[in-house]
């Protein structure tokens, strides 16, 4: 065997897995199954994040501080806060790259974020089209559904 062939092979096989992984965590990180309570309460005001996208530790730390939610009281009521707390932590990323949480937790501030984002300018986050790092469903149109195909960004001007 050529040296060649078996380097073409092994990349083949590569590829081929990491469209399998890319196709699992598409369907990991997905909304299916999330409460009423996370539709009305989280996505009222922005994307509802996927539980996938963060780990426990995450999801902790920002149920645990709704009333000073990113500057803003975004405080609810203890049975609404425990559903939602509660599909969180059961669906959050495990023992991946997804689970270490961020110092401030947000989810744009961690390190599977930006090292996901570095070929983004900062200049490119402060357009108007755009905002900032949190409005996924800017350049990634299936963020509302937890579809972060990269195959389907597309930056708005």
């Amino acid at each position: 065997m050529q040296a060649s062939s078996f380097v073409w092979r092994r990349a083949g096989a590569v590829a081929a897995l990491m469209l399998c992984a890319s196709a699992a965590w598409a369907q990991a990180v997905g909304l299916k199954g999330a409460p009423a309570a996370f539709t009305a309460e989280c996505s009222s005001c922005h994307i509802g994040y996927a539980p996938a996208l963060a780990g426990e530790a995450q999801w902790r730390g920002i149920m645990g501080g709704l009333d000073k939610h990113f500057g803003v009281d975004a405080s609810i009521d203890d049975k609404a806060q425990q559903t939602i707390s509660n599909w969180l932590l059961s669906h959050a990323a495990k023992g991946s790259r997804y689970a270490k949480p961020s110092a401030d937790f947000r989810i744009s501030t961690s390190a599977w974020f930006v090292r996901q984002h570095e070929e983004v300018g900062s200049k490119v986050w402060k357009r108007a089209s755009i905002k900032s790092a949190a409005n996924c469903g800017a350049c990634h149109s299936g963020a509302a559904r937890g579809d972060f195909d990269e195959d389907r960004v597309k930056i708005p001007q």
